[in-house]
């Protein structure tokens, strides 16, 4: 009987053990494109908050909502977001929802 793991495939470069440039969770801590889930969401301004998946919240403004195309965001939907700089002035320049 094969292993469990038999046939199971990763993204090429996806774990830097196997070779190859570092992507996705090992990539940095803050990543271009990245996954989080809504936190906050004001249909007014049109800006609100995310939980990046560890646990870090990022606040986006209404630009970063407009990018994304988006009429509504709910609180716990996944949603895929750029962000640019680093530490205190890394910012979210788009919120757009996870598809697979």
């Amino acid at each position: 009987m094969p292993p469990p793991s038999a046939g199971l495939t990763h993204a090429p470069g996806r774990f830097p053990s196997k070779g190859g440039p570092a992507r996705g969770a090992f990539a940095g801590r803050y990543a271009a494109g990245m996954q989080a889930t809504a936190y906050t969401y004001d249909s007014e301004t049109r800006s609100g908050s995310v939980l990046l998946d560890d646990g870090t919240p990022l606040d986006f403004p209404a630009e970063a909502f407009d990018a994304g195309g988006l009429r509504l965001l709910r609180p716990g939907q996944r949603v895929r977001i750029e962000v640019e700089g680093e530490g205190g002035s890394r910012r979210i320049t788009l919120v757009t929802l996870q598809t697979f």
